[in-house]
């Protein structure tokens, strides 16, 4: 495994890092005993940054993650959770947003008690432009002040945000002061609108942690999840690019995930997996070189979603 800066964070961060999110069944049902056996593959393979939320299935990516953890020393990893988003158990959705200075302090302590820790490397503010907005300028604001506060305390480590929309990533990266930022669904196959953002973010020394190789379940023989809002059309064209890469003695997931974690100026790219064998697959994809000959094929097959821009909330 490969390391690099996060920004001006002073973290060294494997090249893949894992996001937690399928832990808390997030794509589908998990098996615990496979779920923690993933997360000591990870380990095993030299990934160091684990990311995870409340969100995630109302606490149980963090309760399992937790488990998984446990034992294991700190020294071994870095670890990151986020504030402002919350779901009932066995949920996906945005059932919850609050920003504030009282129930982000209260979510940090709910999250470390659950995870066994005492110190967050980074905190992200989660998912400020879901339910139309209505609740992002309370994020920017107070949200975005609070964290700033645990990090003076020495609760946490750096301040970032896990977002999705560019605009709003122009806006943060230009005029926050944040150590990093979680950017899903725009360093991928079908959308590399992320390569706008890094100079903004290398400017200000702020580390970017590329999430969702695989576009949310997209670029899978699997496919997405019931929740994604691609459509049936669009859904059917991610279909056809994996056809095609299978006829090439590729799987579609493969490709995505060594596209996705091929480029230097991208410290590291975060997956999600609840299975030790996926986790250890994507680890030797990582170490193949990328058919960037195939790339181009199947980003001709992609083209009518190229930066297609989903509407997540």
């Amino acid at each position: 495994m490969d390391y690099s800066e996060l920004g001006r964070t002073g973290m060294k961060v494997s090249r893949l890092s894992f996001g937690a999110s399928s832990l808390g069944g997030v794509f589908h049902a998990v098996d615990e005993k496979l779920a923690i056996a993933a997360v000591h593959t990870a380990l095993d393979c030299g990934i160091n940054y684990f990311d995870v939320a409340p969100a995630y299935g109302g606490t149980l990516s963090e309760c399992m993650l937790g488990k998984a953890l446990k034992g294991v020393s700190r020294s071994r990893y870095y670890l990151s959770t986020k504030v402002g988003k919350y779901t009932e158990p066995g949920s996906y959705g945005s059932d919850c947003l609050d920003y504030s200075r009282q129930r982000i302090r209260t979510s940090l302590d709910e999250s470390a008690g659950r995870l066994g820790v005492e110190y967050f490397d980074l905190v992200h503010i989660h998912d400020i432009e879901y339910q139309g907005r209505r609740h992002t300028e309370w994020a920017l604001g107070e949200g975005y002040e609070t964290v700033c506060e645990l990090k003076r305390e020495g609760r946490i480590g750096g301040v970032s945000f896990g977002i999705y929309p560019l605009d709003l990533w122009k806006r943060i990266l230009g005029t926050l002061e944040v150590d990093a930022g979680l950017v899903h669904n725009h360093y991928c196959l079908n959308d590399t609108s992320l390569l706008d953002l890094l100079p903004i973010a290398s400017a200000g020394g702020i580390g970017v942690i590329n999430g969702s190789p695989f576009a949310s379940g997209l670029l899978t023989e699997r496919g997405p999840a019931d929740w994604h809002p691609a459509g049936p059309l669009e859904r059917g064209v991610f279909r056809e690019a994996a056809r095609f890469c299978r006829a090439q003695g590729v799987s579609i997931s493969q490709l995505a995930l060594q596209f996705a974690s091929s480029n230097p100026e991208i410290p590291t790219t975060l997956f999600s997996s609840a299975n030790p064998d996926s986790v250890a697959r994507n680890a030797l994809w990582y170490e193949t070189p990328c058919d960037h000959a195939l790339v181009a094929r199947v980003q001709e097959i992609l083209q009518s979603v190229h930066h297609q821009q989903w509407d997540y909330i």
